[in-house]
């Protein structure tokens, strides 16, 4: 509804009407099938030619529909309008219906008479402001969507965090003995002890909390994405070893271990220059490079 110029191409995935989730209406197809069919008509209510494509991705959601040019001349714009308005508070109606019929409505095609009802005689305020109101309480989205997922946070700040969450965790465990080191145990490497996400958040300032509040996910959203260090799992915090991780496979194509060995230490390791111990990890072992002169 945008303009007459408007062209649209949309993927759609989860079963949702514009009022809640989308309700099935025949058994005879698959609910997939029907909802895409659902998708199709909203293009053909708004005048459109609706055409399918099946894209090529690993999704088993990945039928497409495009709409490139219109059925009806640039004159007949308000009237098509109107129509839009007609259908839009159908589904409303239907949604309504639908909602009653749960709690105890028997009557058959109750939903059906109501669309015809309401697409006929559609409310006149609507009508009037379809041009200028879509839809009463629709609110869309910004033109530049707000990047809230830790990424766009200060590093200064982002290494703070990692920094005090990692001591947190390397001070809950209790300090190896110089007696197990001279006694011949290998495992003096101290990996900390694990904290409920909880239990961390309640050693932060409150100024850090407030910051990461207004990201999605937050806290841990942010040790996630510092997968270096940290490992989440179950709600809590752990420290990664990396003598643990899988060694990478060896039957990878040739193309793939050209690139990866070309993307090989492009990062200094945290553990190399923050942790008590060193890395776990020898320098010729480790993915991250010990020291500026080992980055590619």
């Amino acid at each position: 509804r945008s303009s007459y110029s408007c062209c649209y191409f949309v993927l759609p995935c989860c079963f949702f009407d514009f009022h809640g989730k989308y309700s099935r209406r025949q058994s005879k197809k698959t609910q997939y099938r029907e909802y895409l069919d659902f998708v199709a008509q909203v293009g053909f209510v708004c005048g459109f030619h609706v055409e399918e494509d099946c894209l090529r991705i690993p999704s088993t959601k990945r039928v497409s529909f495009i709409g490139k040019s219109r059925t009806y001349p640039l004159a007949e714009h308000a009237r098509i309008d109107k129509q839009i308005t007609e259908f839009i508070n159908s589904r409303r109606t239907c949604a309504v219906a639908t909602c009653d019929r749960r709690v105890g409505f028997k009557h058959k095609d109750h939903c059906d008479s109501l669309c015809e009802e309401v697409g006929s005689e559609p409310p006149e305020d609507e009508t009037e402001t379809a041009g200028t109101i879509w839809m009463p309480g629709f609110q869309p989205r910004e033109k530049v969507e707000q990047i809230r997922n830790c990424a766009s946070l200060p590093r200064d700040f982002v290494d703070e965090v990692v920094l005090n969450v990692a001591n947190l965790l390397l001070n809950a465990a209790p300090q190896k003995s110089c007696s197990d080191m001279q006694g011949g145990n290998t495992n003096t490497w101290n990996q900390g002890e694990s904290l409920s996400l909880r239990e961390v958040a309640e050693h932060l300032n409150k100024e850090t909390l407030k910051k990461l509040k207004s990201e999605y996910g937050g806290l841990q959203t942010l040790l996630k994405n510092n997968h270096q260090v940290f490992e989440v799992l179950n709600g809590r915090v752990h420290i990664r070893d990396w003598r643990k991780e899988k060694p990478p496979s060896k039957t990878k194509p040739e193309v793939k271990r050209r690139l990866s060995a070309e993307a090989f230490k492009t990062r200094l390791c945290w553990f190399f220059i923050h942790h008590p111990d060193g890395c776990s990890l020898p320098s010729e072992a480790c993915p991250y490079a010990h020291g500026t002169e080992e980055l590619r």
